[in-house]
């Protein structure tokens, strides 16, 4: 007798039935992906980043082709929260998955607004996007220090009502005691990493790539970097831990889930098969009948380090 492995994961008292999510900014709302194949396989659907109002991202070029991966600055282009919640929402709800929603923000106050209005909807997890520039602050990052990853937090904390997933930056000297710290604010979920800051030149017009200079560094160049600091994270705090980076197949998910990830986002790959999440999921499963493994939560922090 053949026995079908177990894939549901618990993300902050969320039960997913598949440890496969889509990172946000990579999947829009699904419409386009749900012409393609039921939105039902995928474990969870995390919508592109929201804000209190509607935004046009950053001019073009804003996507650039790189060696094994892709720079972006899109620049959080989205029809704000309200439009979000009146025509993507209900629609999403339908597609039998789970539904993240992922928040960005200029100010703290910004945030917990978002995180406020969101609260009162049918969307089952935040995701606080946190490589946001602090404009308070002089424009740097929320993320990249202990003071202000914790503060936004714990704002956001005291509105949000539903499940908190901070998501982290990498573009920092220590994101375990980030993460620590985020863990001590409030959340109740990690998911890193966001992109690495980086950048292309045209060497004939020698000019920036992209009009905004620089962009986020995505795909599996970056997977090594997620890899490392999905385990550096694991061994700080307890808490679910959604892995990214550069996951494109299934060994990918396999390697995520033993550095200590729970579940597993897809993004970049996306853009080159839009099937990629689907058969990540199934080649998942077929290495846990390969393997004996009647559980996928058995693979979370399996990893055999080194002495």
């Amino acid at each position: 007798m053949v026995i079908t492995p177990q894939l549901s994961v618990n993300i902050a008292g969320v039960t997913l039935a598949n440890p496969i999510i889509t990172a946000s900014g990579t999947f829009g709302f699904g419409r386009e992906y749900g012409a393609l194949f039921p939105l039902s396989e995928l474990g969870a659907i995390t919508v592109k980043g929201l804000t209190l109002e509607e935004r046009a991202g950053n001019p073009p070029p804003r996507v650039a082709e790189t060696p094994s991966g892709m720079l972006n600055s899109v620049g959080l282009q989205n029809p704000g929260v309200e439009r979000f919640i009146r025509e993507e929402l209900p629609w999403l709800k339908a597609q039998g998955t789970v539904i993240i929603a992922n928040i960005a923000g200029s100010t703290i106050e910004d945030y917990c607004a978002i995180a406020e209005r969101l609260s009162d909807t049918d969307v089952d997890l935040l995701e606080l996007n946190i490589s946001c520039p602090n404009v308070k602050q002089g424009g740097a990052a929320f993320g990249t220090t202990c003071e202000n990853a914790a503060g936004v937090t714990a704002g956001v904390r005291r509105y949000c009502t539903k499940p908190l997933i901070v998501k982290l930056s990498p573009n920092v000297a220590d994101i375990a005691e980030i993460a620590a710290a985020v863990v001590d604010a409030g959340a109740d979920a990690l998911s890193l990493i966001n992109t690495l800051l980086g950048m292309r030149i045209d060497i004939e017009t020698r000019q920036p790539i992209l009009a905004n200079n620089v962009g986020g560094l995505s795909g599996p160049a970056v997977r090594p970097i997620a890899v490392r600091m999905v385990w550096q994270v694991r061994s700080r705090v307890t808490v679910p831990i959604i892995g990214m980076g550069g996951v494109a197949a299934w060994e990918d998910a396999v390697e995520m889930l033993l550095a200590g990830a729970n579940a597993v986002a897809v993004g970049t790959a996306i853009y080159a098969d839009p099937y990629a999440p689907v058969k990540i999921k199934q080649g998942l499963l077929d290495y846990l009948r390969c393997n004996g493994i009647a559980d996928v939560n058995e693979l979370v922090a399996a990893v055999r380090v080194n002495e």
